[in-house]
């Protein structure tokens, strides 16, 4: 069995020998060119930095060193090893959703429709301009058929540059919580982030893009799977009804759709498994944040957190690889890539900020439905610009998907609306 599986990795990671003499959409080059090899290489870069930096947190725990250490390196060991105990002093209390002076409805559907508007304009904006930089040529002429951009990782890190700007201005502009947990921390929902941007980017190379926002979509699915084989959790039938819908209206879209063109099996499988890594560091990253709550601090400092480690992991991984250079000079080669790589950056660092501004003033439900009909509006905008063929009974299954997701926002509504009119009593600040 375990053959046969990995079988299916190696086909999958070699595209060229399972076409049956149809062109991928992107041959590699050479097999260091290879995504499974990138990604191989890529997570050692990574181990490099987390490795050391591991045994480093456990001799400081085992020596005590929060008792016994002195001296100039003392204050960032504890900082980084131990964290900060916040006292009740310090503590800012953490925006919660109540409303301002200005509650009237005509103010509050204009702050709505703000949102609504920021976050659909951040993240449209950043699809289109994914696929663009991932799956089209620069450079291009009636002589020379231009280069591609391959390398995921350097996108990743430009991304993470802007955001750790924008996290940190904000922690310097506004007042927040003081800081109370171990930076170390922040590296394990740093490292899955990474690697779940990675394995996004790098699937749009195998797989056309509203196949990835529908597997995105169709993550309530795996994450239910988990929760009642590892964690013994049960489910209301509601939820069942519509992870159920969410597989018939995903299996619809796939097997109705026809191939993309120059795509084959083998290529697709990759982009699968890519999908399905996204999928998997995503749910860690999320939870692992979660936990990382209980530390009391704000979302912009869990923001710069996560981000200041994940441009220490891909610098050091680009530089290792030899790679940062090289993503420079295509920049410099091709100006209009760089514009879109920057663009692209700064609609995802200003999507993040919506996120936590939307959510902290009309809730996750609220917000929830306005990024799921930003998913339909994402798939609709990629068919039209980039000629993505979609049938009937494709998009009747991209309509049931999204049917079910708002069934389940509008279920989960209904369902903490009756548990407070049964349990009335004042509910806590919502984590974002």
């Amino acid at each position: 069995m375990d053959a046969r599986w990995w079988a299916v990795v190696v086909l999958a990671a070699l595209p060229s020998l399972g076409a049956g003499g149809e062109t991928p959409e992107a041959p590699p080059e050479s097999w260091t060119q290879l995504w499974f090899f990138r990604f191989l290489v890529n997570a050692a870069g990574y181990a490099s930095f987390m490795v050391p930096g591991y045994l480093m947190v456990q001799y400081f725990r085992r020596k005590n060193y929060l008792e016994t250490g002195r001296g100039l390196c003392f204050p960032l060991v504890k900082t980084c090893v131990f964290g900060n105990e916040p006292k009740a002093s310090d503590e800012v209390p953490l925006a919660s959703r109540t409303e301002p002076v200005e509650t009237t409805p005509a103010w509050q559907a204009l702050k709505l429709l703000f949102c609504a508007a920021g976050l659909q304009v951040s993240y449209l904006t950043w699809g289109v301009l994914q696929e663009r930089v991932m799956t089209r040529s620069y450079g291009a002429t009636a002589t020379s058929p231009g280069e591609r951009f391959t390398d995921s990782q350097f996108l990743v890190l430009m991304n993470r540059v802007l955001a750790l700007i924008v996290a940190g201005l904000s922690c310097v502009l506004c007042k927040q919580p003081r800081h109370g947990a171990p930076m170390y921390r922040y590296s394990f929902a740093s490292l899955s982030n990474v690697l779940s941007s990675w394995c996004q980017y790098e699937a749009l190379k195998f797989v056309s893009f509203p196949t990835q926002v529908l597997a995105k979509a169709s993550k309530v699915i795996p994450v239910m799977l988990m929760g009642k084989l590892v964690s013994r959790r049960s489910y209301e039938h509601w939820e069942y009804l519509t992870a159920g819908l969410i597989s018939i209206g995903v299996s619809m879209f796939l097997l109705s759709s026809g191939p993309e063109p120059r795509s084959s099996p083998a290529t697709t499988l990759a982009g699968l498994i890519l999908l399905a890594g996204y999928i998997a560091f995503d749910s860690f990253t999320s939870n692992w944040q979660d936990a990382l709550f209980a530390y009391k601090m704000s979302s912009v400092q869990m923001m710069f957190g996560v981000n200041l480690f994940s441009c220490l992991f891909t610098v050091g991984s680009l530089l290792e690889q030899g790679a940062l250079l090289e993503g420079t000079r295509f920049m410099g080669r091709h100006s209009e890539f760089a514009a879109h790589a920057l663009l692209l950056s700064v609609c995802s660092a200003c999507g993040q900020l919506f996120i936590f501004y939307t959510i902290g003033q009309f809730g996750a439900a609220i917000f929830t439905i306005i990024m799921t009909l930003r998913q339909a509006f994402a798939i609709l905008l990629s068919c039209l610009l980039y000629g993505h063929t979609v049938t009937v009974v494709g998009g009747l299954g991209v309509a049931v998907v999204f049917a079910a997701l708002l069934l389940r926002v509008y279920a989960r509504g209904r369902l903490k609306q009756r548990v407070k009119k049964a349990v009335p009593v004042e509910s806590p600040v919502q984590k974002v």
